[in-house]
């Protein structure tokens, strides 16, 4: 009986994690280690836009980096100012390490200045990254 409990309790526990994990999958938020985090063109390789920048961390083999890149390829062009860039983290390990990137796709959302005003571990909504972009664009 007591295997029986110990084994309830466990199902319980993953599928807690799991609801609590799939809720935090993607979204957007703010971290208080980002304030006054910026980055430049030197750290990632390209041109930040001119309004705000989306810098998206990959790697190869990555099958949600993949729809991320289209998702946030797709705003970008819909929005005038607005950069999408993509980093390989794997060849940017220093970067990694340094912004705290525990996993791909990992999103960041830059304003004008670089500064990091958002971001999101996995893949995001495009409805989210819209959203995420008018705090950076300051509307």
């Amino acid at each position: 009986m007591t295997g029986l409990m110990v084994c309830i309790a466990v199902l319980a526990a993953a599928s807690a994690f799991g609801v609590w994990h799939q809720r935090r999958n993607g979204r957007l938020t703010v971290r208080g280690r980002d304030d006054g985090e910026r980055l430049g063109a030197a750290e990632i390789g390209a041109e930040l836009g001119e309004r705000a920048t989306l810098v998206q961390f990959s790697s190869a083999f990555c099958q949600p980096c993949r729809a991320t890149r289209r998702t946030l390829a797709e705003v970008a062009q819909m929005l005038e100012g607005v950069a999408h860039v993509e980093v390989d983290a794997e060849a940017h390990l220093d970067l990694v390490r340094n912004l705290n990137i525990l996993r791909t796709p990992t999103v960041l959302v830059l304003d004008a200045r670089g500064a990091i005003v958002r971001r999101a571990a996995g893949q995001p909504r495009k409805a989210d990254v819209i959203a995420a972009l008018g705090t950076a664009l300051g509307d």
